[in-house]
């Protein structure tokens, strides 16, 4: 039975139906970017890191609810990848990480494979329930505010 002319599970709790929903967004978004050498949480991390210059790491474990810990020893692997670096990794003073010009590309490409995933789950050819929920989701991230 293809994808499109399975029996839909009866709407029961709104939840669970959106729960279900990000779960399969996010296996789709991890095989996108496992080609990529990086997964929805390094993803998120590194953008983090981008789009807040200078943050802490308790600062990056709260915005991506993990431990000070895992984000310590996340950001270690980005680093030893080449994908960030710590200008003032020294004990006692604040970090400053940032994405390097390799980062920088890597999230181009990511971007890329994201939206791919969005034309795949969200796009015209896609199911038309879940075509009216990313819709549904564009309209309201476009008025908020």
């Amino acid at each position: 039975m293809s994808e499109t002319s399975r029996p839909a599970p009866p709407v029961t709790n709104i939840s669970i139906v959106v729960l279900t929903l990000a779960h399969q967004v996010e296996a789709e978004l991890n095989r996108a970017l496992a080609p990529l050498d990086l997964t929805v949480s390094r993803l998120g991390l590194l953008a983090h890191i981008r789009a807040v210059p200078g943050v802490s790491f308790s600062d990056l474990a709260r915005m991506s609810g993990i431990t000070v810990q895992s984000v310590h020893t996340a950001v270690k692997t980005l680093e030893r990848a080449g994908l960030v670096r710590d200008s003032s990794a020294r004990a006692g003073s604040a970090s400053v990480i940032e994405v390097t010009p390799e980062g920088a590309r890597l999230l181009r490409a990511a971007q890329e494979a994201a939206d791919q995933v969005d034309e795949h789950l969200f796009g015209p050819d896609s199911d038309p329930t879940r075509r009216r929920v990313g819709e549904a989701i564009r309209a309201a991230f476009r008025t908020a505010g």
